[in-house]
C-alpha cells in the first residue's frame, strides 16, 4: 500500500468512524426523547408516599412544608448570585382565548368611570388557575390522598369559603431563593421533547455532570421540556392526553436532596403517568407528601435564552402568590 492510499483508507476510516458515531448519537438521542413513562402499580405508588413522607418533620401544626427550606442563610447566599441585574419573567401572558387546552380562559373587563372630574379605568378579573393554560403555583390544599392533606390534615377542612388549613396565604413570604433551570432539550441536543416523554433522575444527574450544578436543598428547580417551542413549530395538540414530563419516582429523588419548589413549562407530571389509575401522580406525591409547591405552565424559554447566552445555571429567583386567604 503507498502512503496516498493509506491516506485516503486512514481518511475514509475517519469518516465512517464520524458517521458511526453521528449515528449512534442520534440513536441515543432519538431513545432518549422517546423514553415513555415505567408502569408503577398502585401500591408502589402508596409505599412511596410512605417512604417520602415529610408529615411532622416541621412540626404537627405546619403549613409551610418544603418553603422551610428556603432558610435565611439561603436567601443570602440566594442574593449573592446577582451580578448584572438581568431580569426574566417566568409567565406566561393572561390567556383569554378558549380551546381545548384552556377550559377556563382569564376573564377580564376594563371599565371606564368618572371620579370627582377625573376619568379613570378600572379593571375586574376572574380566573380559574388550575389547569394546563395559566402560569400558577400549586399550593398545598389542591391535592390529597386518601382523604388527607399535607401533614395529616383533613381533605374536610376544604370548604367553598376557601381551606381552613395550609392555605395559599401561609406562603405570603414570597419565594427568594436559588433557582436552577434544567433544560432537558438543551442537554439532548433537539428543539423540544415529544410529548409523553418521561424525565427520570438519572437524567438529572446527567444535567449535572454536565454543568457542574449540583441541586440542593432550598432550591427552585425548573425543568424545560420545550412545550412552547414544539408549539410554535408543530401547533396546539392534545396536552392532557400526552405531555413530557417528570416520572412520579422522580419525588424520591426531590426528597433525597430537598428541593423547595419545582415547576415546569408543563405540569411537571408527564402524561400518560404509567401509574396506575392516575393522571398527576408526581403532583400528589410532590404536594401531599413533601408538602412541595408546585409552578405549572410556565415559559421558560426566555430563561433557557438567556442562561445559554451567560452559560450559567444558577440565579436568583423571587416569586409571591396571591395573598389570598385560604387559596389554592
Amino acid at each position: 500500500m503507498n502512503k496516498n492510499q493509506h491516506t485516503m483508507r486512514t481518511s475514509l476510516y475517519f469518516l465512517y468512524s464520524i458517521i458511526v458515531m453521528g449515528l449512534a448519537s442520534l440513536a441515543m438521542a432519538s431513545t432518549a426523547v422517546a423514553q415513555t413513562a415505567e408502569p408503577v402499580t398502585r401500591a408502589e405508588f402508596d409505599s412511596w408516599m410512605q417512604e417520602i413522607s415529610n408529615w411532622g418533620r416541621w412540626g404537627a401544626e405546619d403549613e409551610l412544608g418544603t418553603l422551610n427550606l428556603i432558610t435565611e442563610q439561603k436567601r443570602v447566599e440566594a442574593a449573592r448570585l446577582v451580578r448584572d441585574g438581568t431580569t426574566v419573567s417566568l409567565s406566561l401572558f393572561a390567556n383569554k382565548q378558549q380551546d381545548p387546552i384552556n377550559a377556563n380562559p382569564f376573564q377580564h373587563t376594563l371599565t371606564v368611570s368618572r371620579f370627582g372630574d377625573h376619568e379613570v379605568a378600572g379593571d375586574t378579573y376572574s380566573v380559574q388557575y388550575h389547569g394546563f393554560a395559566h402560569s400558577h403555583m400549586d399550593g398545598l390544599p389542591h391535592f390529597a390522598h386518601k382523604g388527607q392533606l399535607y401533614n395529616g390534615f383533613s381533605v374536610d377542612t376544604l370548604t367553598a369559603q376557601g381551606a381552613g388549613r395550609l392555605g395559599i396565604h401561609n406562603a405570603f413570604r414570597g419565594i427568594f431563593t436559588r433557582g436552577i433551570l434544567v433544560d432537558i432539550p438543551w442537554l439532548w441536543g433537539v428543539d423540544y421533547l415529544e410529548p409523553g416523554t418521561a424525565i427520570t433522575a438519572a437524567d438529572l444527574e446527567a444535567w449535572e455532570a454536565r454543568t457542574g450544578v449540583r441541586i440542593g436543598s432550598g432550591d427552585v428547580l425548573l425543568i424545560r421540556t420545550g412545550r412552547w417551542e414544539r408549539v410554535r413549530q408543530e401547533g396546539q395538540w392534545n396536552f392532557v392526553e400526552r405531555a413530557a414530563g417528570s416520572h412520579a419516582s422522580l419525588a424520591k429523588w426531590l426528597k433525597q436532596r430537598d428541593v423547595a419548589v419545582i415547576g415546569s413549562d408543563g405540569v411537571s407530571d408527564v402524561m400518560p403517568s404509567g401509574v396506575e389509575g392516575l393522571l398527576n401522580p408526581l403532583h400528589e406525591l410532590v404536594i401531599v407528601g413533601l408538602g412541595m409547591p408546585i409552578l405549572d405552565n410556565l415559559d421558560l424559554d426566555p430563561l433557557a435564552a438567556a442562561v445559554t447566552e451567560k452559560n450559567r445555571f444558577e440565579f436568583l429567583l423571587v416569586g409571591s402568590s396571591l395573598r389570598v386567604e385560604g387559596g389554592t
